[in-house]
């Protein structure tokens, strides 16, 4: 950490929101003494570089639950080829291949690394000033985030890492779907922009945004809340033994990453279904893939959210907005824990500051 001069310098050049409070400004600072949590240009470079990796390893060591979650989130009801993990996976294997296991991975790595790096580098920065203003707020230098500050953070981080980089998810989702058996052929990432663009307009890249953005607020907030709270309440309790110089071995690190992930997840996950389904709709030729309504196998139209949580309980049942939650479950502890371990080994090996 910088020293306290350098500190109050760094702020002055990046004070925080003017919305808030100008704190660069504020004579009451230098009186209170509270520090600042700027950081170098480098070590801000190094974190975005952490947080890249992160969700590049954890996506491709889960790829195939997660494309066999989404088949099972928006296949037709009157066409079901999947039908459980295990013979979904199988199914994949004889059909496709190993490498039909894979298919979407490159998109969703693509996508998911500027994302994780846009979210990591955002929740951190935001944890900072956020802890900032609360210890100048309440006048105690030694004070710490609440788990209500953090989930703030984490949800702040969230919705402009999604946000940023939607247009990839869309066709990450629709690249996922389809099959050598399909109609149509998306040949990669930008083929897929340039046809949904041409064909649909540019609206359709952020169809099912709104859900996105409902679902990440307890996802991100409960993954980033959840985890550093149980890290934070380990190490100052030191239940077994499993703190040493205050800090977590990589197992301990992994079950609280587990835990988060799964909370998160669970919670959201009927918006994630919704999500999928939307971003389906408008898609000509995928009349086997988009659910269907009532007896009929054509595609199903959504005005919206609400009417597309409405259609799908109607026409499904409510266990609809849970379909693929198996191996979502199966996949989400080892992802995230994956996450967040791999970030904070990266951390250290770029030696960036705590």
């Amino acid at each position: 950490m910088e020293s306290e001069d350098l500190g109050r310098k760094g702020t002055e050049e990046s004070a925080a929101p003017n919305a808030i409070v100008n704190l660069a400004e504020d004579p009451k600072l230098a009186g209170e003494g509270v520090k600042d949590p700027g950081r170098s240009f480098m070590s801000i470079c190094k974190s975005l570089v952490a947080g890249g990796v992160a969700g590049g390893v954890s996506r491709t060591a889960v790829a195939p639950l997660e494309r066999l979650k989404i088949l099972l989130q928006v296949q037709n009801p009157h066409y079901i080829q999947y039908n459980g993990t295990i013979q979904g996976l199988k199914y994949i294997w004889r059909s496709e291949g190993f490498i039909g296991l894979f298919k979407g991975n490159g998109t969703n790595c693509a996508r998911i690394i500027p994302n994780s790096a846009v979210k990591f580098f955002t929740y951190e920065q935001a944890s900072r000033e956020i802890l900032w203003l609360y210890r100048w707020q309440s006048g105690n230098e030694d004070a710490q985030l609440t788990p209500v500050l953090r989930l703030g953070a984490g949800a702040c981080a969230g919705i402009i890492g999604m946000s940023s980089t939607y247009p990839m998810d869309m066709v990450r989702g629709r690249i996922t779907v389809q099959t050598d058996k399909s109609p149509r052929q998306y040949r990669g990432m930008i083929h897929a922009l340039a046809t949904i663009y041409r064909e649909e307009g540019f609206r359709s890249l952020y169809r099912g945004w709104l859900p996105s953005v409902i679902g990440v607020i307890p996802y991100a907030g409960l993954n980033f809340g959840v985890y550093e709270s149980l890290k934070d309440w380990l190490i100052k309790t030191n239940p077994y033994g499993l703190a040493e110089d205050s800090e977590l071995n990589i197992s301990t690190k992994l079950a609280c990453g587990a835990t988060a992930g799964i909370a998160g997840q669970t919670f959201a996950y009927p918006l994630d279904v919704i999500r999928r389904r939307m971003q389906m709709v408008g898609w000509k030729d995928a009349g086997t893939i988009v659910t269907g309504q009532g007896k009929s196998k054509a595609p199903l139209e959504y005005n919206g959210m609400v009417d597309a949580f409405r259609k799908t309980v109607q026409n499904e049942g409510f266990r609809a907005l849970y379909k693929g939650l198996v191996p979502n479950c199966v996949k989400v502890a080892p992802a995230i824990a994956i996450t967040f371990v791999t970030y904070e080994a990266t951390k250290d090996v770029l030696g960036v500051e705590k």
